[in-house]
């Protein structure tokens, strides 16, 4: 299977259709992570501009600092995982189609919790800024 072509042609099989769904969900993921980058580097300058208790502002600190990295870990897996998919063509066989499919829902899996813990970490510190700007009021 060519990984560049991911247009879905009626006389696809199954697996065909499969692994170019697959190929495209993945490319959206990385885009995805691309930007979840940028936002953490945002994140991190309001951070520092609006948390004023130096504890909160640590510690909240301290956990997107924690995401850029895990964010970066998986930016880096997804990235070869992409390239390792190149090897689809060679598949012969159910079982080799079945060893991609089944490490690309292990990658699925990884690519949700990731989102599901950046989630929490943003939305404790955007709960802590309303908090903040709250009293301030």
């Amino acid at each position: 299977m060519d990984t560049n072509n991911t247009e879905i042609y009626n006389h696809d099989d199954d697996i065909e259709v499969t692994h170019k769904i697959n190929t495209i969900e993945l490319e959206n993921w990385i885009k995805h992570i691309t930007y979840i980058e940028k936002e953490l580097n945002n994140l991190v300058g309001l951070c520092k501009q609006q948390v004023n208790e130096s504890d909160d502002k640590d510690s909240i600190l301290a956990r997107f600092l924690e995401k850029k990295s895990e964010n970066e870990t998986l930016k880096m897996a997804l990235e070869k995982y992409s390239l390792s998919r190149v090897n689809l063509k060679e598949c012969e066989d159910m079982a080799c189609d079945m060893v991609y499919i089944s490490e690309h829902e292990s990658y699925r899996l990884r690519y949700l919790v990731h989102l599901d813990n950046y989630r929490t970490v943003k939305d404790d510190f955007f709960s802590k800024v309303q908090g903040n700007t709250a009293g301030e009021k």
